[in-house]
């Protein structure tokens, strides 16, 4: 039974390696080449830079990436804020209230799932153009808080059926009203799932490429991952400028997991739990 035991961990510690260099190794070889010479990065791949080239770093910030983290910043707290904030309220809702069609809200909830936003890409373009928020930070940010309701609605509110009801009870009795228990009692206990939909969100806020090349024109409101598509030419392209721009755009969301790893796990174990 012990060898068994010891066999069995033996591969998952080898299978969680192996997952461990896959992740790893790109990372580490895009951040090593950040430092690097257009010619040292074809012409020495696998090594360490000869010359560790800052510069790269300063002039990529300079020819944009200050402006573009400023909008991606922007647009990834307003999204979280209006997610989290709309989310928690429907959540609460859903999970606290019997009313006569709940269950089809419920379903219609869920049904924002199965909507697939480059299915909407022409209509959200007409409409944005109609209503003049295209070439706008308000053309990204309100699509990107109506994708990310539904999955974040159903996390929170999965959270919220395990709060004890005699809480609720009590809250009543010393004369709360329904927002106060949901603002002061449920919002604070729910910190591990509001934490882990932070950073579904931000992830998804500040990764996104479809959306932010079709709905943003000038180069004033550019997001990160369109920004960096200028520095990509189609004659020459000074790689080592595009991997330190990549570097630092990766690196807001590896510190926020990292800070926030522990309330990741617990909120969706937590979430996922209660129908």
């Amino acid at each position: 039974m012990t060898a068994k035991f010891s066999i069995s961990k033996t591969i998952i510690l080898l299978l969680l390696a192996a997952g461990v260099v896959v992740i790893l190794y790109p990372l580490s070889w895009m951040l090593a080449s950040s430092f690097k010479s257009y010619d040292e990065i074809f012409g020495s791949v696998w090594g360490l830079p000869s010359k560790w080239l800052f510069s790269n770093y300063a002039t990529a910030w300079s020819k944009g990436v200050a402006n573009y983290f400023v909008n991606s910043g922007i647009v990834t707290i307003s999204t979280i804020a209006g997610v989290v904030l709309l989310a928690s309220l429907c959540a609460f809702g859903l999970s606290r209230y019997s009313f006569k069609f709940d269950r089809a809200a419920l379903l219609f909830v869920m049904g924002g799932m199965m909507l697939n936003p480059q299915v909407c890409l022409v209509p959200l373009y007409i409409l944005l153009q109609q209503t003049h928020l295209h070439n706008t930070l308000l053309a990204l940010i309100l699509p990107y808080i109506a994708f990310r309701l539904p999955l974040i609605v159903l996390l929170i509110r999965s959270y919220f059926l395990g709060v004890s009801k005699e809480i609720e009870e009590s809250a009543k009795i010393d004369g709360c009203t329904a927002f106060q228990i949901y603002w002061r009692i449920f919002m604070p206990m729910s910190t591990p799932i509001i934490l882990t939909s932070t950073i579904l969100i931000a992830y998804y806020a500040w990764n996104e490429f479809l959306f932010a090349i079709i709905f943003i024109d000038s180069e004033k409101y550019k997001t990160i991952p369109a920004g960096l598509m200028s520095f990509k030419d189609a004659l020459s392209t000074d790689w080592g400028v595009l991997l330190a721009g990549l570097v630092m755009s990766a690196l807001p969301l590896i510190l926020l997991f990292i800070f926030m790893q522990k309330y990741f796990i617990r909120g969706i174990a937590a979430g996922s739990v209660k129908g």
